[in-house]
């Protein structure tokens, strides 16, 4: 099993055309997805995404995924390691699955498999 290191970062935010116009500003390129309810910038191999309102997963911080090569079995890894489940595998759309666990002390951690 490969982990392909922290690719995607998603920042839940208040006012999704505000953060917008601040993450173009930082990052120098216009958003790849720019829809109501997500908006993803792609800049050298590394994937930002605005989440307004946290999204449904609530999301209250900004979550790193991890990326893997078998999602199924990093997440057994890592709740047999003492994580413990805050969103289980689903697929989100376009063959990605993705989890998220919380730590030991109350980090969320993702993890992402795109089914390529």
């Amino acid at each position: 099993m490969t982990n392909q290191g922290i690719k995607t970062v998603l920042c839940p935010v208040s006012d999704l055309p505000a953060a917008k116009a601040v993450y173009a500003a930082l990052l120098g390129v216009e958003p790849g997805t720019d829809t109501p309810y997500y908006v993803g910038f792609d800049v050298d191999g590394q994937h930002i995404g605005l989440v307004p309102d946290g999204g449904p997963q609530h999301m209250s911080t900004p979550v790193c995924y991890w990326h893997v090569s078998d999602i199924e079995a990093k997440f057994a890894e890592l709740t047999a390691a003492g994580a413990t489940v805050n969103e289980p595998v689903r697929d989100v759309g376009g063959g990605r699955l993705v989890a998220t666990v919380t730590d030991t002390d109350g980090n969320v951690l993702g993890i992402l498999q795109d089914q390529n």
